[in-house]
């Protein structure tokens, strides 16, 4: 079986490979058949090799839908399973880092460590705003590994059905950890500035209507935030927001406007626009945006509802030069609060992104 497509990280002691179903019977041994370690993560006891393949295969659907995830943590110099740790994108509540090392490894710095790597991908790679961290209390061992970290306390959260203690690390608080990664020299560069012409140009490679919009006669804000994918020094992909006001069924919602979501064409197929999407959907929520919403050609719907969006079924009107007009491009939201979709109508309240 082909392992997981991603990234593999390397540190003093330790190689992190994307998890793979067939890491489920070193999944078991070393994490799922052990009450000291799972009476501290969400089913609380130890499970059967059915419920560990069962939770790789979610591992694995993670990485496919995110391009970020859970890595299989070995010894270096063994190859010995021994544990997992990695970052979960939660749709209410962010990207948590996580972690779960076999008892016989416990006690000498491998969540830490392995930690460290994750943070270093999150921060440096992936150019995410901020990861959590969800503990359950009285958890003091895992506390200590995220204070450790540079975790700070940032309240409490239901997780998973547990009242758990959140704690929070900011760009900041990484420090390099990675000596060598593989499988991929990808790097998201987020700038609070529109894109440059230049790179957008690069990726439209001659195409003159890469969006297949040009013929609806709309004019575009411009946006406010741009996330560049880079690979060895050349941008590869790009996608855009912007903050604003917007009404919904009249009543106004703090939303962030994503367009703009390009990929060159040599480099689609890789799964760089699930990844661009995630980490900007994380951007918007750290600028406390209550929903994020697009514009898309209907060709791209299922593509978007695959990764969580919900299509809307209500007139959506935005400005142009000659004053209101309905939109014709299926409109699509991605809640991050929790707020009901509108049933009546959307007014962008400016022009669409």
């Amino acid at each position: 079986m082909a392992r997981t497509t991603g990234p593999v990280l390397r540190t003093q002691r330790l190689v992190l490979e994307p998890i793979r179903r067939a890491d489920s019977d070193d999944l078991f041994e070393a994490v799922v058949s052990q009450d000291s370690v799972m009476r501290w993560l969400a089913t609380g006891r130890a499970d059967s090799r059915d419920a560990a393949r069962a939770m790789c295969d979610d591992h694995v659907a993670h990485w496919s839908r995110h391009g970020y995830g859970d890595f299989a943590v070995r010894d270096a110099a063994t190859g010995a399973f021994l544990g997992r740790v990695g970052l979960r994108n939660r749709a209410r509540h962010g990207v948590d880092i996580g972690f779960a090392v076999h008892p016989r490894a416990q006690g000498r710095g491998i969540a830490a460590e392995a930690g460290a790597a994750c943070l270093d991908l999150a921060f440096r790679r992936l150019a995410l705003p901020a990861v959590f961290a969800f503990v359950l209390p009285g958890n003091t061992a895992s506390t200590a590994v995220l204070r450790r970290l540079g975790a700070q306390p940032d309240g409490t959260v239901e997780s998973s059905g547990l009242q758990c203690l959140r704690y929070r690390f900011a760009p900041a608080t990484s420090r390099r950890q990675v000596t060598q990664g593989s499988c991929t020299n990808l790097q998201l560069i987020h700038a609070p500035v529109p894109g440059s012409p230049t790179d957008r140009a690069a990726l439209h490679d001659g195409l003159p209507d890469p969006f297949g919009v040009n013929g609806l006669g709309l004019e575009w804000a411009d946006k406010e935030h741009t996330l560049t994918a880079v690979s060895e020094g050349r941008p590869v992909a790009t996608a855009g927001w912007l903050l604003r006001d917007m009404t919904f069924d009249g009543s106004p919602r703090r939303a962030a406007g994503l367009g703009g979501v390009l990929v060159h064409p040599v480099h689609r197929g890789r799964g760089i626009a699930r990844t661009l999407i995630s980490v900007a959907v994380e951007h918007a929520r750290a600028a406390d945006a209550e929903t994020m919403i697009l514009l898309c050609r209907p060709a791209l719907v299922p593509f978007y509802t695959d990764l969580g969006w919900r299509r809307l079924s209500v007139p959506v009107t935005a400005q142009q030069p000659g004053g209101a007009r309905t939109l014709p491009l299926p409109t699509m939201t991605f809640d991050l609060t929790g707020l009901p979709a509108p049933t009546l109508s959307t007014d962008l309240r400016g022009l669409p992104f």
